[in-house]
């Protein structure tokens, strides 16, 4: 199996930018893990929208897309657990 590439929108980036060093290396740790397995054991779906998977990090989820065919992980979202699905 192929490894992905992961891909982080600005957005993403910038809201992990604002999070604190430790917060910032296990959300960045967990990321890099979907290089090798997009869909690890913990991930899910999120229902009502296609294509769109979800990841916990302590209380921080990190929402991404996986493009299979092109073998890219599309970081779109990372936020705090009570604000990321608004």
């Amino acid at each position: 199996m192929s490894n992905y590439r992961i891909d982080i929108k600005s957005i993403a980036a910038k809201a992990l930018a604002d999070l604190s060093a430790a917060d910032q290396r296990r959300i960045a740790a967990k990321i890099d893990t979907l290089a090798a397995n997009p869909r690890p054991e913990g991930s899910r779906k999120l229902a009502g929208v296609e294509d769109l998977y979800r990841i916990r990090s302590g209380d921080y989820r990190v929402i991404y897309q996986i493009l299979d065919r092109q073998l890219v992980v599309l970081v779109i979202r990372i936020a705090h657990r009570r604000e990321v699905y608004r």
